[in-house]
C-alpha cells in the first residue's frame, strides 16, 4: 500500500452496528419493529394494525434517536391527548434515562400555543393572548347573534353549539362555510346566510379582542409559517425529528401543519391504521394516510402486522371484513397466540332475545372465571343498549356505560315518559310540569300554577276549565296546547290498549313539539323514539313498563344498584367510537343487523366506508371471545315489524371465519 494513501474503515449502518446501543433493540422489537425504530432520514409511514405494537414503536424510536446522539429536543411527538405525549415520554424516560424527558411532545393544539406565544409577534399576536374554549366559543357566539339580532324570535334558528360546531367543521375541513352545511348540516342550510354572518363577525371579534379559540391556534401556526420564511425554518431546524401517533385522525389543517414544520428536512414518521379512522365526524380526513406518500414522494411504508392482542379467529374475521374496503393498505393480521376459540354469529328471534343471551352469557363467564371488568358489550349507537341495560338491571348484573347518555336521561325520552306517568298517576307533578313546559306560551312559573290546579284530578276535561281562568282571555296559544293535551290525555285514559300503542299515540303528539324545540338533531331524537316504540313491544301493561323505566342508575352511569364498584369489576357498555385504543378477553357486538351497522344515516360511499372500518374496531377489541349478535325482527317506525338481516359487512362472510348460531327457548318444565 502506497504510503500516501490512507484506507478508512467503512462505517457500519446504524442497523448492524447494534454493540453501540445500551438497549438491544433486536431482541425486544419484532422484524418490522425493528424496521421501523432504526429507520434514521426521510419520510416514513408505519401502517400499524389493531394491536400491533405501535405505542411501542414509537417509543423506542425516540430511544433509539436519543441513543444515536440527536439531541432530545430535536425530537418532536404529536399525539392526540395529553396523556398519552405524557405517558410515551414516561416510557422513554425509563428506557434512557432523564434525557427522554427533554423530548418535546404533546398535542398538536399545546404545541401550536408555546409556538405562538414565542413567535406569534410576527403575525400580529400578543404573547399573552386568551383562548376561549368551545363554551366561551359558544357564549361569544350567542353575544354576537343577539349583536345582529338573528334568530332571537325564531325558536328553529340554530343554538349556539351547533353553530359553534359548524364553524369549527369548516375549518378543520378546510371548505368554505356553505359547503360544509350543504354537507353535513342540510336541515341548516336555509340559515347558511345568517349561519356565514355570524361567522365572519366571529372571526373580527377575536382579532379585535386578542382572542383564539382551538381552530385558531393551529389556523395561526400555519399563518406564521406561510407568511414568515425564517420562523418556518427556525422551527424546522429545531425539531429536526417529527413524529405523529394516530395518523389516521388528523384533520386537513393538522396535515398541512406537520407539511410546513418538516419544511427543511422532511424527517417525519407517521404511525397509524388506514382501518382505524372512524373519526370524520370529528373532522378526520381519511385521505391524509392514503396520501401521505405523496405529501412526502420518498416515503418508505413498514407494514406492522403482528398481532399481540387477539387469538387468530377473530383476527380472521377483522381481515376478511376490511379486505373488502374500497381504498386501503393491505396488510393481514396474524398472531402467534394459540388457541382454538372463534368467533360466533348469533342470530335471536328479536331484540329481548339478543338481551337475554347476553345476560346468561356474562353470568356463565363470571361462573368461568372471567372478572366482569373484562367483558365489553359494543353497538353503533348509544340507543342500541337500552334494552339491554334493562336486562342487566333485572339480573344484577353490574355495568358502566360509556359513550352517549344512558336511556332514561335523553330529554326527549323523558318528556314522552312523562305523558305516560300521568296516566298511571295523575297526582305526578313532576311529570305534569315537564309536559306543561312543553307547550307554548308556558313558562316553569305558570306551569307550576297550573300543576297544583290539575295535580290529582283524574278526569282530563277540568283542565280546559281550569287553563282557560288561569291563562286568561288572551293566552290563545296556550290554551290551544293545553287543549290539545287534554285530548291526548282523555283518549289514552279511555284507552285499554297495550303500552306500545299509547305509547304511539304519545309519541305521534309530540313528535311536532320535539322537532320545534330540538331543530338542530331532532333526526337523532326521532331514531331513539323509534327504539323506544320497539323496546314497549314486550310489555302488557303500563304499570310494568313504567317501573322498569324508573330504575335509577348513580349519576356515574354505573348501571346497578351498588353505591360502591364490586370487587368483581363492572360489564362495559360503550359506542365503538368510545371502545378505540381499550381491549377486554370477551367482547359482544350487538345489533348487527343492517339498517342498524352501518347506521341509516351513512347512505354516501365514503360513510359506508367508514362504518365498515367501525366494524373492524368492533371486532379487534376482543382478545379471546367475540360474539357478533342481531336480531331477526325489527320493529321500523314507517314499515312496523321487518325482517331484519345481518349487517352487509358480515353478510358474505366464510361460515369457517364466522360460524353462526341460531337461539332457541328453552323448553319450560
Amino acid at each position: 500500500m502506497p504510503e500516501n494513501v490512507i484506507r478508512l474503515k467503512k462505517r457500519p449502518t446504524e442497523a448492524s452496528d447494534e454493540s453501540r446501543f445500551r438497549i438491544r433493540y433486536a431482541e425486544v422489537l419484532n422484524a418490522q419493529q425493528f424496521a421501523a425504530v432504526t429507520h434514521r432520514e426521510g419520510p416514513l409511514l408505519v401502517v400499524a394494525g389493531a394491536g400491533s405494537g405501535k405505542t411501542r414503536t414509537l417509543i423506542y424510536r425516540v430511544a433509539r434517536l436519543i441513543e444515536s446522539g440527536v439531541p432530545p429536543g430535536a425530537i418532536l411527538l404529536l399525539t392526540f391527548t395529553r396523556r398519552a405525549a405524557q405517558e410515551m415520554l414516561r416510557r422513554v424516560e425509563q428506557l434512557i434515562g432523564e434525557r427522554g424527558s427533554q423530548v418535546a411532545g404533546g398535542t398538536f393544539h399545546s404545541f401550536a400555543n408555546l409556538t405562538l406565544r414565542r413567535m406569534g409577534g410576527a403575525i400580529g399576536l400578543k404573547p399573552n393572548f386568551t383562548i376561549l374554549d368551545r363554551g366561551d366559543m359558544e357564549d361569544a357566539i350567542n353575544f354576537i347573534r343577539a349583536q345582529l339580532d338573528l334568530g332571537s324570535k325564531d325558536r328553529r334558528f340554530p343554538k349556539k353549539g351547533t353553530i359553534a360546531e359548524a364553524i369549527s367543521m369548516a375549518r378543520n375541513k378546510s371548505r368554505p362555510l356553505a359547503a360544509e352545511l350543504e354537507a353535513d348540516f342540510p336541515h341548516l342550510y336555509e340559515h347558511a346566510d345568517a349561519l356565514e354572518a355570524i361567522a365572519r363577525r366571529y372571526a373580527e371579534y377575536k382579532r379585535e379582542r386578542g382572542l383564539l379559540d382551538y381552530d385558531d391556534l393551529l389556523e395561526r401556526l400555519i399563518e406564521l409559517m406561510k407568511t414568515d420564511p425564517a420562523a418556518r425554518a427556525r422551527l424546522s431546524e429545531a425539531y429536526r425529528y417529527i413524529m405523529i401517533d394516530e395518523y389516521q385522525d388528523t384533520n386537513l389543517v393538522q396535515a398541512e401543519v406537520v407539511a410546513l414544520l418538516a419544511a427543511t428536512h422532511q424527517n417525519v414518521m407517521a404511525v397509524g391504521d388506514d382501518a382505524q379512522s372512524i373519526y370524520a365526524f370529528r373532522g378526520a380526513n381519511f385521505r391524509n394516510i392514503l396520501d401521505f406518500p405523496k405529501l412526502f414522494p420518498d416515503c418508505r411504508i413498514i407494514k406492522l402486522e403482528e398481532n399481540y392482542r387477539s387469538l387468530q379467529g377473530i383476527l380472521d374475521v377483522a381481515n376478511e371484513v376490511i379486505a373488502r374496503a374500497g381504498e386501503k393498505y393491505t396488510k393481514a393480521l396474524f398472531t402467534q397466540r394459540q388457541g382454538e376459540l372463534r368467533p360466533i354469529l348469533v342470530r335471536a328471534a328479536d331484540e329481548h332475545m339478543q338481551s337475554r343471551f347476553v345476560a346468561q352469557r356474562i353470568l356463565e363467564l363470571r361462573e368461568e372465571g372471567v372478572a366482569l371488568d373484562e367483558i365489553a358489550v359494543l353497538f353503533r349507537s348509544s340507543f342500541h343498549s337500552f334494552d339491554l341495560e334493562l336486562e342487566l338491571q333485572r339480573r344484577d348484573i353490574p355495568f358502566v356505560k360509556r359513550g352517549g347518555f344512558k336511556f332514561i336521561e335523553t330529554a326527549h325520552i323523558k318528556d314522552v315518559l312523562a305523558h305516560l306517568r300521568i296516566i298511571a298517576n295523575p297526582s305526578d307533578a313532576v311529570s305534569w310540569m315537564r309536559a306543561l313546559v312543553l307547550l307554548e306560551g308556558i313558562g316553569t312559573r305558570r306551569a307550576q300554577r297550573l300543576a297544583d290546579a290539575i295535580v290529582g284530578d283524574p278526569t282530563a276535561e277540568p283542565l280546559l276549565t281550569r287553563v282557560a281562568s288561569a291563562l286568561g282571555p288572551r293566552a290563545t296559544g296556550a290554551l290551544k296546547g293545553c287543549e290539545r293535551l287534554a285530548q291526548l290525555l282523555a283518549k289514552l285514559r279511555g284507552d285499554d290498549a297495550r303500552p306500545a300503542n299509547q305509547l304511539a299515540q304519545v309519541i305521534a303528539y309530540y313528535l311536532p313539539i320535539m322537532r320545534d324545540a330540538y331543530p338542530d338533531d331532532y333526526p337523532k331524537r326521532e331514531r331513539d323514539l323509534e327504539h323506544f316504540q320497539n323496546l314497549s313491544e314486550r310489555y302488557r301493561s303500563l304499570e310494568s313498563m313504567l317501573a322498569d323505566m324508573a330504575l335509577e342508575p348513580p349519576s356515574d352511569s354505573i348501571g346497578d344498584v351498588l353505591a360502591e364498584e364490586p370487587e368483581e369489576g363492572l360489564v362495559t357498555l360503550s359506542t365503538i367510537h368510545s371502545a378505540k385504543g381499550l381491549e377486554w378477553r370477551v367482547v359482544f357486538l350487538i345489533w348487527a343487523a343492517d339498517g342498524r351497522f352501518p347506521s341509516p344515516m351513512s347512505v354516501r360511499p365514503e360513510e359506508l366506508e367508514e362504518e365498515r372500518r367501525l366494524m373492524y374496531v368492533a371486532s379487534t377489541r376482543a382478545r379471546d371471545e367475540l360474539y357478533i349478535s342481531y336480531p331477526i325482527y325489527m320493529f321500523d317506525r314507517q314499515y312496523g315489524h321487518v325482517l331484519g338481516r345481518v349487517s352487509r359487512f358480515l353478510e358474505d362472510l366464510d361460515p369457517k371465519v364466522l360460524p353462526t348460531a341460531m337461539l332457541e327457548e328453552e323448553p319450560s318444565d
